[in-house]
């Protein structure tokens, strides 16, 4: 189960307001402005036209248009420099990103400003937020190392995330949709409106279920969402609780590259039961989260915000396995008469039970040259590993869901931060964005190999950037970034390290160069990036014993590109988006390991092969997207979207037999909305992904033996495993709003 949890208090800085007085207090004019709300809790985490940083912003309306149950990071693939994947091949269940190359450990992920990746593993886990997209207000893809953030640094990117405020009017909305591989969502949402202009309630409740493309890839989603809000002249307080329940038929396997050819759908989980698959080997975990949200106008110029979170996690992913050694599990052996028996078959669940929390705070002063963030926080990750076995076909002195390993971690993670901007000269602007982060991480206990695993770090951080913009005035806005950050190894790195190769922490040097312009019927972006490692955390293209990637530090790296976004809208019927990134990803120097077994397949060591300039791994030259969009009439859109991704290697030897084919991607899309006397809005959705059926893999593992006099083993050599993707497929929906 690649699931992990937290537990949070947060303090940050969350909205600029304007001045209001007493009379201001009529319904039409309260501090209740929606635009008003929709900055809070998101202000101190989010980069705007006067931070010279590389970002999109993906509002409601966009999210809507495509969310018919397939995950966020699916929602987002047609963004600029994006690439996802979906493990059951369908977009339902366990999917995943990477921004400018980095996978979803490397892109610091935050809701209303507080952290959402896992503590220990810095990964992100939307399986456990199914139909977040349906509470989403907007969504900001900073890419680079961006400003100073809640939690881990960004070395790929940000995502923030801003949640739906409650509504000033009251709705109800019923949908849902059907598709392919028995794929289903159905969700309701209701409001209150605003009540004695004080108060507004809302709310969401989800049901996301799917057979998968890959065999036995299921998923069974549950999720919901309540929000109330007080709102006074000066302030405002909300809480705010989301979760989610899953459970998941395990597809984290892949596919080996001899059956990929033959069949694209097999699934190895649950295969070492005899006979049927076990039909419960399956990922099961649930989350909630609690956010209470409180902000405050000091005067026309300050601002003081804090807010609390909690965030609670508990689960376990089970496990059918065969001629499984009674001493990997800390058992006697059986002696029956007078035979032995060493192994058995047996059920395990590895489980997860943690918490994070901690608290924030920051102070906002806004002139009219002056804009100034002062903020910091606090928070402390506590989690408990263990695995329990279920089942066993021999059981000498064990007992039902007996405990065979146990460790448990304690991670602390203090920052403060000053960002000011400054314009001292008409259509220029100053920016600069401090920060210091200390981060101790302990753990300690038995691992799942039983394997005893002790830690007690700490890291200091120091991460400056600075930048400036300048607006032309009838051309747009040139702006020049440079950043540092810094970034700890997670938990699996130590564990997962060669003997005597502790992991070293990362730091990045972030060049940003951009020009914009904007035109009522013309939108252009491009940008050039630097992004400069010392000693990167790399995929070595190995997943561990869990199915999270293997990562080694690099000594130098880097990667270096051109973003470019265009938007055409000639007419208000017809709008063309065009996103294209070039890059260059390569390490100066990778030595790569070689295990070496004998004819009896025992482990003898290891050899380092060494080679430079090398391209890393998952890191495509181009990245391609576009969107053609047609409305003939009123409330009728008809899109067209084309993704293509080049090459992707999946180790960084750049060796062509352990590769990612490019591919090319279209999806369909026409929808139909209207009104009725007695409803509000009435909307008809289809959806067609894959039209024209390509065969093609998103993702993938690989690793390779030797014999132990050295040479390369013909029979073992280059393991490559794929995660194909499904074939033409289509979606439908409707909504109802009243």
């Amino acid at each position: 189960m690649r699931t992990l949890v937290t537990f949070s208090f947060i303090l940050f800085s969350v909205f600029s307001v304007q001045a209001q007085t007493a009379d201001s207090v009529a319904t039409d004019s309260l501090a209740f402005d929606t635009q008003y709300l929709e900055n809070v809790v998101i202000s101190s985490t989010r980069a705007d036209d006067d931070v010279p940083t590389t970002y999109t912003e993906v509002k409601k309306e966009e999210l809507d248009k495509l969310n018919l149950g397939q995950d966020l990071p699916i929602l987002l693939d047609q963004q600029p420099s994006v690439v996802t994947t979906s493990d059951a091949g369908a977009g339902i269940g366990y999917t995943g990103m990477r921004l400018r190359g980095s996978d979803q450990s490397r892109i610091n992920v935050t809701i209303n400003g507080i952290p959402y990746n896992d503590a220990e593993s810095q990964g992100v886990f939307w399986v456990n937020l199914p139909d977040i997209a349906s509470s989403i207000n907007s969504v900001q893809i900073q890419r680079g190392v961006g400003t100073s953030t809640n939690g881990a640094a960004a070395f790929g990117g940000t995502i923030s995330i801003e949640t739906s405020a409650p509504s000033k009017d009251a709705f109800g909305e019923v949908s849902g949709s059907y598709g392919s591989f028995n794929s289903y969502k159905t969700n309701l949402l209701f409001g209150t409106g605003l009540i004695k202009n004080r108060f507004a309630f809302q709310g969401r409740v989800s049901k996301i279920g799917s057979d998968g493309y890959i065999d036995r890839a299921s998923s069974d989603l549950i999720s919901y969402m309540a929000a109330g809000a007080y709102y006074g002249k000066k302030d405002i307080l909300r809480f705010q609780a989301f979760g989610g329940k899953e459970m998941t038929y395990q597809s984290w396997n892949g596919v080996d590259e001899a059956t990929l050819a033959t069949d694209r759908t097999f699934n190895s989980a649950g295969t070492e039961k005899p006979g049927e698959p076990y039909d419960t080997e399956v990922d099961n975990y649930r989350q909630d989260h609690y956010q209470l949200i409180y902000s405050r106008e000091l005067s026309t110029k300050f601002y003081q915000n804090i807010a609390l979170h909690y965030t609670r996690g508990r689960g376990y992913f089970e496990q059918y396995k065969s001629d499984e050694d009674f001493a990997d599990y800390g058992l006697d052996n059986v002696t029956i008469s007078n035979d032995t028996i060493t192994s058995t078959d047996l059920i395990r669940r590895r489980w997860l039970d943690n918490y994070f929390y901690g608290a924030t705070y920051s102070l906002n002063m806004e002139t009219k040259k002056i804009g100034l963030t002062i903020g910091g926080g606090w928070n402390q990750y506590l989690g408990e590993h263990f695995g329990e076995i279920i089942w066993a076909e021999y059981s000498p002195n064990s007992e039902y869901e007996q405990r065979y390993y146990q460790n448990r971690g304690i991670k602390n993670d203090l920052n403060i931060y000053t960002k000011l901007s400054w314009r001292p000269i008409d259509r220029l602007n100053l920016f600069v964005d401090l920060q210091y982060r200390n981060v101790t991480h302990v753990l300690g206990g038995l691992d799942s190999d039983r394997r005893f695993i002790s830690l007690d770090k700490s890291f200091n951080f120091f991460n400056p950037k600075a930048g400036l913009s300048y607006n032309i005035k009838t051309s747009g806005k040139l702006y020049a970034f440079f950043g540092i950050g810094h970034r700890e190894p997670t938990r699996g790195d130590f564990i997962d390290a060669l003997a005597g190769a502790e992991p070293k922490p990362e730091r990045m040097y972030n060049l940003e160069l951009g020009y914009s312009y904007s035109h009522a019927m013309f939108q252009l972006n491009a940008n050039y990036y630097l992004m400069y490692y010392k000693d990167q955390l790399v995929l070595t293209g190995e997943l561990n014993d869990v199915g999270s990637p293997v990562r080694t530090n690099v000594d130098q790296s880097y990667r270096t590109g051109i973003e470019l976004m265009v938007n055409v809208t000639p007419i208000d019927q017809v709008s063309f988006n065009l996103n294209a990134t070039y890059s260059i990803n390569r390490i100066k120097q990778f030595n790569e390991v070689l295990y070496q077994y004998d004819a009896d397949y025992n482990f003898e060591g290891a050899v380092v092969q060494s080679d430079s300039n090398t391209p890393i791994s998952f890191s495509p030259d181009w990245i391609l997207g576009a969107s053609f969009a047609y409305r003939p009439i009123k409330g009728l859109e008809l899109e067209m979207y084309n993704k293509f991704v080049g090459k992707q290697y999946l180790d960084n030897t750049g060796s062509n037999d352990r590769k990612l084919k490019p591919y090319n991607v279209a999806n369909f899309r026409v929808s139909y909305t209207f009104k009725l006397a007695f409803m509000k809005e009435i909307s008809l959705s289809v959806l067609v992904n894959n039209l024209f059926n390509t065969k093609y893999e998103s993702n993938g593992y690989t690793f390779s033996e030797l014999y132990s006099n050295g040479t390369p083993n013909p029979d073992r050599g280059d393991y490559n495993y794929y995660y194909p993707q499904a074939g033409i497929n289509a979606l439908g929906s409707i909504k109802l709003r009243f």
